[in-house]
């Protein structure tokens, strides 16, 4: 872990409490490894994660869906700043040979959501939510 740390990738400011199982840590490390510290390598300038890690509470008072890969620590919503900036970057995951299960282009570039599975089949699925 070269560029993000659990601490980043579980920081909530929902001032509820936000603490990753053994399990999620493992699937955050696995994210960052296989995903955003290769990735943040490539782009070459900091990559934000607006949210990784989601306990059950977290998740609700955000609204995430309850079957949200944040749970498991498996995702990442990520930004390089801007929307303009964020499509290069969701075209260079999309398009440079990067395994990941869904890669979503957030309310038109506003953020990326990433996510990888550590064990199971990743779908490589590519969607646009308004």
């Amino acid at each position: 872990m070269k560029y993000f740390t659990i601490k980043e990738l579980s920081e909530t400011n929902t001032g509820l409490q936000n603490i990753p199982t053994q399990e999620a840590i493992a699937n955050l490390e696995n994210l960052v490894e296989k995903i955003l510290d290769p990735v943040r390598e490539f782009w070459g300038a900091p990559i934000i994660v607006n949210s990784g890690y989601r306990s059950e509470a977290v998740n609700i008072a955000v609204g995430g869906v309850a079957s949200s890969q944040h749970l498991k620590g498996e995702a990442a919503d990520i930004t390089v700043g801007n929307p303009t900036k964020n499509r290069q970057l969701f075209e260079m995951l999309a398009n440079g040979g990067y395994e990941f299960d869904q890669l979503i282009d957030e309310k038109n570039y506003t953020w990326i959501h990433v996510s990888l599975k550590r064990s199971g089949n990743n779908r490589r699925q590519i969607l646009h939510l308004k």
